[in-house]
Protein backbone atom coordinates (compact mmCIF):
# COMPACT_ATOMS: atom_id res chain seq x y z
CA UNK A 1 0.00 0.00 0.00
CA UNK A 2 1.12 3.30 -0.81
CA UNK A 3 2.22 5.11 1.95
CA UNK A 4 1.56 8.84 2.72
CA UNK A 5 3.49 11.24 5.52
CA UNK A 6 0.82 12.88 7.33
CA UNK A 7 0.79 16.18 9.49
CA UNK A 8 -1.51 16.82 11.43
CA UNK A 9 -3.87 14.43 10.76
CA UNK A 10 -7.91 15.05 12.12
CA UNK A 11 -9.21 11.70 10.26
CA UNK A 12 -7.87 8.65 8.64
CA UNK A 13 -9.87 7.10 6.25
CA UNK A 14 -9.84 3.39 6.07
CA UNK A 15 -8.63 2.29 2.75
CA UNK A 16 -11.36 1.09 0.57
CA UNK A 17 -9.14 -1.10 -1.94
CA UNK A 18 -6.05 -1.94 -1.84
CA UNK A 19 -3.44 0.72 -3.40
CA UNK A 20 -6.23 3.91 -2.71
CA UNK A 21 -5.13 5.84 0.31
CA UNK A 22 -7.33 9.01 1.73
CA UNK A 23 -6.38 11.50 4.85
CA UNK A 24 -8.45 14.62 6.10
CA UNK A 25 -6.36 17.46 7.56
CA UNK A 26 -7.35 20.74 9.28
CA UNK A 27 -5.95 23.75 7.53
CA UNK A 28 -2.65 23.69 9.54
CA UNK A 29 -0.87 27.31 10.25
CA UNK A 30 1.61 27.03 7.37
CA UNK A 31 -0.55 26.27 5.05
CA UNK A 32 -2.97 29.06 5.68
CA UNK A 33 -0.36 30.99 5.43
CA UNK A 34 0.36 30.10 1.71
CA UNK A 35 -3.42 30.15 0.83
CA UNK A 36 -2.69 34.08 2.04
CA UNK A 37 0.22 34.75 0.38
CA UNK A 38 -0.93 32.91 -3.09
CA UNK A 39 -4.44 34.61 -3.54
CA UNK A 40 -6.39 31.44 -2.62
CA UNK A 41 -8.24 32.55 0.52
CA UNK A 42 -8.23 35.95 2.99
CA UNK A 43 -10.32 37.68 5.04
CA UNK A 44 -13.80 38.60 3.75
CA UNK A 45 -13.67 34.77 2.01
CA UNK A 46 -17.49 33.68 2.43
CA UNK A 47 -15.92 30.54 4.74
CA UNK A 48 -12.58 30.96 6.82
CA UNK A 49 -10.02 28.35 7.31
CA UNK A 50 -10.63 26.83 10.19
CA UNK A 51 -14.01 25.16 7.80
CA UNK A 52 -12.30 23.91 5.38
CA UNK A 53 -10.19 20.49 5.36
CA UNK A 54 -7.01 19.42 3.21
CA UNK A 55 -7.25 16.26 1.26
CA UNK A 56 -4.50 14.11 0.26
CA UNK A 57 -5.09 11.12 -1.45
CA UNK A 58 -4.19 8.68 -4.11
CA UNK A 59 -5.37 9.13 -7.87
CA UNK A 60 -4.52 7.52 -11.42
CA UNK A 61 -2.86 10.18 -14.08
CA UNK A 62 -2.67 9.87 -17.75
CA UNK A 63 0.00 7.62 -17.78
CA UNK A 64 -2.01 5.20 -15.67
CA UNK A 65 0.68 5.89 -12.71
CA UNK A 66 -0.55 5.95 -8.91
CA UNK A 67 -0.18 9.61 -7.96
CA UNK A 68 -1.05 11.64 -4.81
CA UNK A 69 -3.13 14.43 -4.94
CA UNK A 70 -4.15 17.67 -2.77
CA UNK A 71 -7.73 18.90 -2.50
CA UNK A 72 -8.68 21.81 -0.14
CA UNK A 73 -12.66 21.06 0.78
CA UNK A 74 -15.27 22.25 2.71
CA UNK A 75 -15.32 20.90 6.10
CA UNK A 76 -19.18 19.30 5.37
CA UNK A 77 -17.88 17.04 2.09
CA UNK A 78 -14.52 16.38 3.03
CA UNK A 79 -15.74 12.42 3.92
CA UNK A 80 -17.87 12.09 0.75
CA UNK A 81 -15.03 13.58 -1.22
CA UNK A 82 -12.90 10.77 -0.22
CA UNK A 83 -15.60 8.39 -1.19
CA UNK A 84 -15.95 9.78 -4.39
CA UNK A 85 -12.09 10.05 -5.08
CA UNK A 86 -11.65 6.15 -4.03
CA UNK A 87 -14.61 5.44 -6.36
CA UNK A 88 -13.19 6.91 -9.47
CA UNK A 89 -9.47 5.26 -8.66
CA UNK A 90 -11.56 1.66 -8.64
CA UNK A 91 -13.09 2.37 -11.86
CA UNK A 92 -9.76 3.56 -13.67
CA UNK A 93 -10.73 6.93 -14.06
CA UNK A 94 -7.85 9.04 -15.14
CA UNK A 95 -6.83 13.16 -13.20
CA UNK A 96 -3.82 14.80 -15.23
CA UNK A 97 -3.14 16.23 -12.12
CA UNK A 98 -4.73 17.41 -8.94
CA UNK A 99 -2.83 20.04 -6.87
CA UNK A 100 -3.57 23.26 -4.81
CA UNK A 101 -4.99 26.66 -6.46
CA UNK A 102 -2.41 28.13 -4.24
CA UNK A 103 0.14 26.83 -6.86
CA UNK A 104 -1.17 28.90 -9.29
CA UNK A 105 -1.52 32.22 -7.32
CA UNK A 106 -5.00 31.77 -7.14
CA UNK A 107 -5.52 32.02 -10.41
CA UNK A 108 -8.00 29.88 -12.04
CA UNK A 109 -7.51 30.83 -15.71
CA UNK A 110 -3.77 29.38 -15.16
CA UNK A 111 -5.11 26.23 -13.69
CA UNK A 112 -7.12 25.19 -16.15
CA UNK A 113 -4.34 25.35 -18.57
CA UNK A 114 -2.75 23.14 -16.72
CA UNK A 115 -5.33 21.14 -16.45
CA UNK A 116 -5.62 20.76 -13.14
CA UNK A 117 -8.32 19.10 -10.84
CA UNK A 118 -8.85 21.23 -8.12
CA UNK A 119 -11.56 22.55 -5.37
CA UNK A 120 -11.32 25.55 -3.23
CA UNK A 121 -10.84 28.98 -4.43
CA UNK A 122 -12.22 31.89 -2.99
CA UNK A 123 -13.44 33.61 -6.24
CA UNK A 124 -16.37 34.87 -8.12
CA UNK A 125 -18.38 32.83 -10.28
CA UNK A 126 -17.69 32.95 -13.92
CA UNK A 127 -19.38 36.59 -15.29
CA UNK A 128 -21.02 37.40 -12.09
CA UNK A 129 -20.19 38.95 -8.81
CA UNK A 130 -21.66 36.55 -7.00
CA UNK A 131 -19.14 34.09 -4.64
CA UNK A 132 -18.44 31.02 -6.83
CA UNK A 133 -19.29 27.26 -4.76
CA UNK A 134 -15.40 27.56 -4.99
CA UNK A 135 -15.28 29.59 -2.81
CA UNK A 136 -17.29 27.84 -0.12
CA UNK A 137 -15.36 24.52 -0.79
CA UNK A 138 -18.07 22.98 -2.29
CA UNK A 139 -17.40 22.30 -5.95
CA UNK A 140 -14.94 20.39 -7.27
CA UNK A 141 -13.53 20.64 -11.26
CA UNK A 142 -11.75 17.74 -12.90
CA UNK A 143 -9.78 17.70 -15.70
CA UNK A 144 -10.68 20.89 -17.08
CA UNK A 145 -9.09 20.28 -20.39
CA UNK A 146 -11.29 17.66 -21.82
CA UNK A 147 -14.32 19.07 -19.73
CA UNK A 148 -14.71 22.67 -20.31
CA UNK A 149 -16.79 25.47 -19.67
CA UNK A 150 -18.82 26.55 -23.09
CA UNK A 151 -20.68 29.82 -22.34
CA UNK A 152 -23.93 30.49 -24.24
CA UNK A 153 -22.90 31.40 -27.22
CA UNK A 154 -20.72 28.80 -27.54
CA UNK A 155 -16.93 29.88 -26.94
CA UNK A 156 -14.54 27.97 -25.51
CA UNK A 157 -11.49 29.91 -23.78
CA UNK A 158 -8.75 27.17 -23.75
CA UNK A 159 -7.73 26.03 -26.68
CA UNK A 160 -6.78 23.01 -25.61
CA UNK A 161 -10.21 22.08 -24.89
CA UNK A 162 -11.40 23.13 -28.38
CA UNK A 163 -11.29 19.29 -29.93
CA UNK A 164 -13.69 18.41 -27.07
CA UNK A 165 -16.19 20.27 -28.14
CA UNK A 166 -18.48 17.64 -29.06
CA UNK A 167 -18.95 15.43 -26.42
CA UNK A 168 -18.63 11.56 -27.33
CA UNK A 169 -15.80 9.20 -26.34
CA UNK A 170 -13.55 8.95 -29.73
CA UNK A 171 -10.67 6.36 -29.09
CA UNK A 172 -8.87 4.23 -26.19
CA UNK A 173 -6.57 6.80 -24.20
CA UNK A 174 -6.45 8.03 -20.96
CA UNK A 175 -7.48 11.52 -21.74
CA UNK A 176 -10.53 10.56 -23.96
CA UNK A 177 -11.45 8.21 -20.83
CA UNK A 178 -11.20 11.83 -18.81
CA UNK A 179 -14.23 13.47 -20.87
CA UNK A 180 -16.98 12.88 -18.61
CA UNK A 181 -20.58 12.40 -20.32
CA UNK A 182 -24.09 12.14 -18.68
CA UNK A 183 -24.17 8.60 -18.64
CA UNK A 184 -20.44 7.54 -17.66
CA UNK A 185 -19.83 5.63 -14.34
CA UNK A 186 -17.68 8.74 -13.01
CA UNK A 187 -20.72 11.31 -13.34
CA UNK A 188 -23.24 9.05 -12.01
CA UNK A 189 -20.73 8.33 -9.04
CA UNK A 190 -20.63 12.15 -8.17
CA UNK A 191 -24.81 12.41 -8.57
CA UNK A 192 -24.63 9.62 -6.36
CA UNK A 193 -23.87 11.89 -3.64
CA UNK A 194 -26.28 14.60 -4.38
CA UNK A 195 -23.73 16.78 -6.50
CA UNK A 196 -24.99 18.72 -9.55
CA UNK A 197 -23.05 18.60 -12.50
CA UNK A 198 -22.44 21.93 -14.84
CA UNK A 199 -23.00 19.14 -18.01
CA UNK A 200 -26.72 19.60 -16.65
CA UNK A 201 -27.16 23.58 -16.99
CA UNK A 202 -29.72 24.70 -19.97
CA UNK A 203 -27.73 27.18 -21.69
CA UNK A 204 -23.86 27.38 -20.58
CA UNK A 205 -22.05 23.97 -20.15
CA UNK A 206 -19.43 23.52 -17.35
CA UNK A 207 -18.36 19.95 -17.67
CA UNK A 208 -15.83 19.49 -15.37
CA UNK A 209 -17.80 21.25 -12.66
CA UNK A 210 -19.39 19.06 -10.19
CA UNK A 211 -21.17 21.48 -6.45
CA UNK A 212 -23.02 20.77 -3.68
Amino acid sequence: MKKITLLTPLFLLTPLLADFEGHIHNIAPKLKEKMIQNNSWQEGCPVHTRDLRYLRLTYIDFDNIDQVGELIVHKDIAQETLEIMSKLYEIGYPIYQMRLISEYKGNDWQSIEADNTSAFNCRKATGSKKWSKHAYGKAIDINPIENPYISRKGKISHKASLKYRKRVHKEDSMADRAVLLKNDEATKIFKSYGFSWGGDWRYTKDYQHFAK
